[in-house]
C-alpha cells in the first residue's frame, strides 16, 4: 500500500478541491449541451423545408410545426422553404446553422442519399453533417399523364415512347421516381425526356398546363389534378396497391416489373438537425414526430391523404431504414449512369 497517498486525500481542504475538479472534468462534456437541452427552445425554431409547396414534405413540415407549436408551450415553429440543388440548398444551410435545436431540415431522404454521387462538388457529408430525427413516409405515389396523352395504361404508353419522345416531369434529380422512369427506358427501348422541377408544385403545374405529358409523386402534389382530371392516374409507383386512393390503378408488380429499381426505393421526408445537436433535444423532437401521427389532427388528415398508414420511423428503425435504402439509391445511380447536368 502506497500510504504517502492517505495524507493528501484525508485533508478535507485539498479533497473538497480534488472533488471539485474531477467533476468539472467529467462535466465538461455533459453541461453545455445539457443545459442548452434544458433552456431549449428559448427563441422561435425554423424548419427548413427542402421543396417547394405542393409536395408531400411541405405538406407534412407544415403540419408537425403546428403540432411541435402546439406541444412545446407555444414556442413558435416556422416553415421555410429553401428548394433547389437536389436538396443541398436547405441542407447545407441546415448543417451551418447553430447546432442548438432551432434549425431543423425536413428533405427527401432520397436526396441526401445521392447527394454524394450525383454532384460532382457535395456541398457537406450528408452522412455525418446532419443527425437524423425522423422520417415521415410519403405514402401511395400515382404517375400520371397529361389528361389528353392517348394512352390508358403503361402497356399502352411504353408502346407510345417507342414511337416518340415522352416529356417527364420530375420533382427531384435522382429520386426514387427519376431513377424507376430511367430504369424503365433501359428496359423497355423507351424514349423518356425527363425535365427536373424544384418540388412536386412546380411540375404539375406544368403537367395541368399541358406543357409535359406525364408526371408522377405524392397524393399531396397529385391529388389535385387527378380531383379535377387535369391528369390521369395510370400507375402507383410506390406502396402498395390503394383502392381507396387510387381505385383500379395498379401498381409496377401489377403490370409485371419487379427489381430494385421498382421494389426497394423508399421515399419518405426526413427531419434532421445539424451534428453536434444535443441528444436530448433529437430524442424530444422525435418523440414529438412519433406522437404527432396518433395525436395531431392535421397530421392525420396530411397522412391519410397522401396513404400513409404506419407512424414515423424513428431511433434505431431510422437507423435501419438509412442503412438499408441509401446504397441502394447509389449503387442504381451509378448503374444507370446518372449525373447532375
Amino acid at each position: 500500500m502506497n500510504t504517502r497517498l492517505e495524507p493528501t486525500w484525508s485533508n478535507p481542504h485539498r479533497r473538497h478541491l480534488l472533488l471539485l475538479a474531477g467533476l468539472g472534468a467529467v462535466g465538461l462534456g455533459w453541461l453545455p449541451g445539457m443545459a442548452r437541452a434544458q433552456g431549449w427552445p428559448s427563441k422561435p425554431i425554423r424548419l427548413i423545408a427542402a421543396q417547394a409547396p405542393g409536395s408531400s414534405n411541405d405538406a407534412t413540415a407544415r403540419a408537425l410545426a403546428e403540432y411541435l407549436t402546439m406541444s412545446m408551450g407555444g414556442a413558435p415553429v416556422v416553415v421555410e422553404n429553401k428548394p433547389g440543388a437536389i436538396g443541398m440548398i436547405a441542407a447545407e444551410y441546415v448543417a451551418r446553422s447553430a447546432a442548438d435545436g432551432h434549425t431543423l431540415l425536413i428533405t427527401l431522404h432520397s436526396q441526401l442519399a445521392q447527394a454524394p454521387v450525383l454532384l460532382k462538388k457535395v456541398p457537406l457529408d450528408t452522412s455525418i453533417d446532419l443527425v437524423p430525427i425522423a422520417a415521415f413516409s410519403t405514402g401511395v405515389a400515382p404517375m400520371v399523364v397529361r389528361k389528353d396523352l392517348p394512352v390508358k395504361n403503361l402497356k399502352e404508353l411504353i408502346a407510345l415512347s417507342r414511337t416518340r419522345p415522352i416529356s417527364v416531369g420530375n420533382y427531384g434529380i435522382g429520386s426514387g421516381w427519376h431513377l424507376m422512369i430511367s430504369a424503365l427506358a433501359q428496359q423497355t427501348g423507351g424514349k423518356f425526356d425527363i425535365i427536373n422541377y424544384k418540388g412536386t408544385g412546380p411540375m404539375v403545374l406544368d403537367l395541368m398546363a399541358g406543357h409535359i405529358d406525364m408526371g408522377a409523386g405524392s397524393m399531396a402534389g397529385m391529388g389535385g389534378a387527378i380531383a379535377q382530371g387535369a391528369a390521369r392516374p395510370i400507375l402507383s409507383i410506390s406502396g402498395t396497391r390503394s383502392d381507396t386512393l387510387l381505385p383500379g390503378v395498379p401498381t409496377w408488380a401489377d403490370e409485371g416489373f419487379v427489381g430494385p429499381a421498382f421494389q426497394y426505393l423508399i421515399e419518405c421526408n426526413m427531419v434532421l438537425a445539424p451534428k453536434g445537436t444535443p441528444k436530448a433535444i433529437v430524442d424530444r423532437v422525435a418523440g414529438l414526430a412519433h406522437a404527432s401521427f396518433f395525436k395531431s389532427d392535421r397530421i392525420k388528415t396530411v397522412m391519410a391523404q397522401l396513404g400513409v398508414t404506419e407512424p414515423p420511423w424513428t431511433g434505431d428503425e431510422l437507423g435501419k431504414l438509412i442503412k438499408r435504402t441509401w446504397p441502394q439509391y447509389q449503387a442504381m445511380t451509378r448503374e444507370l449512369g446518372l449525373t447532375m447536368e
